[in-house]
């Protein structure tokens, strides 16, 4: 028995909604990222991008586990004295979507593939988004 391997053409994808509305931050974006690679398909191939579209609402309603809000992300421009540090307390604040795209991109490949991944991926902070012409079916992630 051999082994399937997809070619770009023969691949399927659909749209996910994932309801984030309290969710732990970490396993949200575990399971959103399996389903971005696809992983979740018996037809998984690793060097294509054969995962399905997902649409994460309520961003801002996810949950922390610990001292979670305590953590720190860092930027730095390229330029001497460019380190910015913001906590995660302060972005949920003003920008949560940031907050789930960034653990979601984490759990991705670096490179090509995992930037072609996200482009896949929509996070909005409220119940409303943009896709609702898609018809999204509802994805279910262990809590």
């Amino acid at each position: 028995m051999r082994t399937p391997s997809l070619k770009q053409k023969e691949i399927d994808k659909k749209w996910y909604l994932v309801d984030a509305e309290g969710m732990v931050l970490g396993r949200l974006a575990a399971g959103v990222a399996m389903v971005l690679r696809g992983k979740n398909k018996p037809t998984f191939t690793p060097h294509l991008d054969c995962g399905d579209n997902v649409i994460v609402i309520n961003a801002e309603k996810i949950v922390f586990n610990g001292d979670a809000l305590a953590k720190k992300y860092y930027h730095y421009s390229g330029y001497v004295g460019g380190m910015k540090s913001v906590t995660l307390d302060k972005m949920m604040d003003t920008h949560p979507e940031r907050v789930v795209t960034t653990a979601i991109k984490g759990m991705l490949p670096k490179g090509s593939l995992g930037r072609a991944l996200l482009r896949n991926l929509r996070v909005y902070n409220g119940a409303e988004h943009e896709q609702a012409a898609q018809k999204p079916e509802k994805l279910v992630i262990a809590r």
